[in-house]
């Protein structure tokens, strides 16, 4: 293993497990005190919380994507200090459709993402050179401001395995019945809230419905946290504002923090040098494409005849469960680093006769043993030997487990074949 690799195992396990037991309470929510001295809980949006899970994530991301720190880039665990009006006017500076104010609220989601989120900045940052493209792609195809390329950042923090304590999955964090109903496939073998592509097109699709509801950006990112019901019960209690920060105290506790998370994220993924935050190298590749099937192929065929790891294979199609990509349910598309494609489309016959070897298919048809088992010399005997309940408590006689006395057990076989002895005659 690389001595960069065996450093970044060592620096998230030294910034992470030694300081859980300190910032348990932290992970969830943030203690706000605004100007007047008032303090409120906030609550963290899920893809800030739980520094032990993080740390975990880290981890399994560095084990599956390779993640590497990048020895050009001059990093520091220093984090410089700004005046408030500098982040405000950085804020104003950058080139956002949504309004994206500065107060002591996003401070305070600035801090934690260049502070104590700094490493899983760097993982999020070096990862999105993959992800943002598709990101960016769904969103423009459905018109929407692409700065809401960065919602996966505080859903998911850029993990497309992630799953909430509620069941939300993937980067965009769909609930299974939102998903279901922008069209996205949840079954045994394949979860489309997994998947970067069909759950990037769904979420852009969401969030231009929910802006048709209410005419402003950030409402809809509020209700896309919270639902569109529990804004539209903000907006009534508030006396009818549709003004998110008029709102803000008749949110759930989760979206007080959602906007500010959300504004946070735009900064740190754009201002990440200022504060000494080095992208890490991940092998995702850049350019990939996708090839489509109509019947079933697994992960370790592919692997097999196109020369690509199954871990890259997870990676690039986290979608698929079990390894297997369902193509006789209906056609599915797999995504490789080109050289793969060009392997896969030269090998196709080969992979798919492999696979119908050696996969192991659901049968089609079965047919049903219908034969009767042959009769014993020992019938009556045999039917002695039936298991019954014991009774041996309730009239005291000697009784097996799992079955009568013995002389019960031929007394009754005695009578029974008699009874057969009748009946014939």
């Amino acid at each position: 293993m690389k001595k960069t690799q065996l450093t970044l195992i060592a620096i998230l396990l030294t910034c992470g497990l030694g300081q859980v037991s300190a910032q348990i309470h932290e992970d969830y929510e943030i203690l706000f005190t605004d100007d007047e001295g008032k303090q409120e809980i906030i609550e963290v949006p899920e893809g800030m919380t739980d520094y032990v899970s993080a740390v975990d994530s880290l981890l399994m991301l560095f084990h599956d994507s390779a993640l590497t720190i990048d020895d050009a880039c001059e990093s520091s665990d220093e984090n410089p200090y700004y005046s408030d009006e500098v982040i405000a006017e950085r804020l104003r500076r950058m080139p956002n459709s949504i309004e994206m104010p500065f107060n002591s609220v996003v401070r305070s989601f600035i801090d934690r993402y260049t502070n104590r989120m700094r490493r899983s900045v760097s993982v999020m940052l070096g990862t999105s050179n993959f992800y943002m493209p598709i990101f960016e792609q769904a969103l423009e195809s459905y018109n929407v401001p692409l700065e809401l390329k960065y919602l996966p950042v505080i859903e998911s923090a850029l993990n497309p395995k992630a799953v909430s304590r509620v069941g939300a999955t993937g980067l965009w964090q769909f609930m299974l019945a939102t998903g279901k109903q922008y069209g996205l496939r949840v079954n045994s073998l394949v979860d489309d809230r997994r998947d970067p592509i069909r759950a990037s097109y769904a979420a852009a699709r969401y969030l231009r419905d929910l802006y048709r509801i209410f005419g402003d950006w950030t409402l809809a990112i509020a209700a896309y946290n919270c639902g569109p019901e529990n804004v539209n019960k903000a907006i009534r209690r508030s006396g009818g504002s549709m003004d998110y920060w008029k709102i803000y105290p008749y949110l759930p506790s989760e979206t007080r923090g959602y906007v500010p998370a959300f504004i946070a994220a735009n900064y740190v993924m754009n201002y990440y040098c200022e504060h000494n935050i080095c992208p890490m190298l991940t092998n995702l590749p850049e350019h990939t494409d996708t090839v489509v099937v109509d019947k079933n192929v697994s992960f370790a065929s592919i692997s097999k005849f196109c020369d690509i790891e199954v871990s890259m294979l997870r990676d690039l199609n986290p979608q698929y469960r079990r390894d297997l990509v369902n193509g006789l349910t209906e056609p599915s598309t797999i995504r490789m680093p080109l050289a793969s494609i060009n392997k896969f489309l030269e090998q196709q016959d080969s992979i798919l006769s492999y696979d119908a070897m050696h996969t192991g298919e659901h049968r089609t048809y079965v047919a049903v043993d219908e034969s009767k088992p042959k009769a014993t010399s020992h019938r009556s005997s045999s039917s002695s030997q039936r298991s019954y309940t014991s009774r041996s408590g309730r009239n005291g006689s000697q009784s097996s487990r799992y079955g009568r006395s013995s002389k019960s057990s031929s007394a009754a076989a005695t009578s029974t074949s008699k009874r057969k002895r009748g009946r014939r005659g």
